[in-house]
């Protein structure tokens, strides 16, 4: 939880002149006239707000590529000792249940859902071959077009079937890197050197994503986001060597401009992390909170015929300061059968089956929450993995692409910018924008 306070306390700071993360967020996301003059500003405060402090980069560039494939090779040697110490009995290193799981892919969709984002601004750059890298991760970012490709349309189909998107906003904290990667977006020659080590490190494989991707799979939830980024962040030939090549092309040589690309690359550090998301999971508390939402919508629904613990459901749902004990009320009176398997609850029974009489009410979110409160921690049986759980194939290109010329590419790139590129328009734009530039 210490990662995630000083998170916070970064992520607040901002406020104070009126560049609250979440604002800046929303406000660079609708692409407003203000843009350009804000993202300055954000950035400025957020590199200010930097303490000093190297970094791991190696002082000259023509090293890098180097240490990129030393961090690939450190992170698939952790992998196997994970894998192996899973074999062995381990447990889980991140979800300790679906449901965390669930929370954690809440928690950081703020930054999922503007993948890629940072590099967008290299579109205006197309003409300079230097930019030729980065101008090729932004376009596999989108998937070239390709809807089972574009990492921000994968990721709102997943965070859709599951029924777990939220619904309230979250902390400061987990808007902080999307809203780094958008003022990015708007300021590309401004902060190249920013840009440049931001992009290095963001490209880097951390350890945490073929984690994720297994954890999830045995969870029984889609991993196909993460699988995704397994492939295209390699060091060899993908963004990864990209990110080094870019840095080769495009860094000034001079000792300001490399304390500039280390300071980018230390905004990596900022907001919400997966770790620090994963650690703020409070099972009961979610409960709590999805329980108290679902109360407006339930009370006087409820016939007054059952009464568990001297009160009627409707008057337990109208006292949503008293949940806690309405659920220590349901174990007390037999409802809940809490670490056994759910379907050993009467209460459970209720929500799940073919003839569940609050079969709809829940959320899959919702019911994760319900489902892992009442296990308790027992495991009656693995999920099972989702058919089809594996990295995305190319399927053809969008439909309807229209034909680009040199006059038009600015019209394509219009279409082509954070909360615009996964629309049937963007995507359109995309896969013309691909076949004009080339490979």
């Amino acid at each position: 939880m210490s990662t995630m306070s000083a998170a916070l306390s970064r992520a607040v700071a901002p406020a104070i002149d009126g560049l609250a993360p979440r604002d800046v967020y929303h406000t660079l996301l609708a692409h407003g006239p203000e843009a350009d003059e804000l993202a300055g500003r954000f950035l400025c405060r957020q590199l200010a707000q930097l303490p000093p402090r190297r970094t791991e980069l190696p002082r000259a560039p023509r090293r890098l590529y180097r240490w990129s494939v030393r961090n690939w090779r450190r992170t698939a040697r952790a992998y196997r000792r994970y894998l192996a110490e899973r074999q062995l009995g381990a447990p889980r290193r991140l979800f300790g249940s679906r449901a965390h799981a669930l929370y954690f892919l809440r928690g950081v969709a703020p930054t999922k859902l503007v993948d890629g984002a940072w590099l967008y601004g290299c579109l205006h750059c197309r003409a300079d071959e230097r930019f030729r890298g980065l101008i090729r991760t932004y376009l596999e970012e989108l998937g070239e077009g390709e809807p089972a490709l574009n990492h921000v349309l994968l990721y709102q189909r997943l965070l859709r079937q599951l029924g777990c998107a939220p619904e309230r906003p979250l902390s400061q904290a987990h808007y902080l890197p999307g809203a780094i990667q958008l003022a990015f977006a708007r300021q590309p020659r401004r902060f190249l050197p920013e840009l440049l080590g931001y992009n290095l490190g963001y490209e880097q494989l951390p350890l945490h994503v073929p984690i994720t991707a297994y954890e999830l799979r045995e969870l029984g939830l889609d991993a196909r986001y993460f699988i995704l980024h397994l492939t295209v962040d390699n060091s060899a030939s993908g963004h990864g060597r990209k990110a080094v090549e870019a840095v080769r092309a495009l860094l000034p040589d001079s000792a300001e401009a490399r304390a500039r690309l280390e300071a980018g690359f230390r905004l990596n550090e900022l907001g919400a992390s997966t770790h620090s998301v994963v650690a703020e999971f409070d099972l009961q508390a979610e409960l709590l909170a999805a329980l108290r939402d679902k109360a407006v919508f339930g009370v006087g629904l409820h016939s007054d015929h059952c009464r568990i613990a001297g009160l009627s459901v409707n008057q337990w749902l109208a006292r949503p300061e008293r949940l806690a004990d309405f659920l220590q009320a349901l174990q007390q009176e037999g409802w809940v059968r809490r670490g056994r398997d759910p379907a050993h609850s009467r209460f459970w029974r209720l929500i799940e089956g073919e003839r569940a009489a609050m079969q709809g009410v829940f959320t899959p979110w919702e019911r994760a929450l319900i489902h892992d409160w009442i296990a308790d921690g027992h495991e009656s049986a693995r999920w099972a993995a989702p058919a089809g759980d594996s990295a995305p194939s190319r399927r053809g290109q969008a439909d309807a692409a229209p034909a680009a010329s040199a006059e038009d590419m600015a019209s394509l790139v219009a279409l082509m910018r954070p909360g615009r590129h996964h629309s049937p328009e963007g995507l359109a734009a995309t896969a013309a924008f691909a076949r004009e530039f080339g490979t």
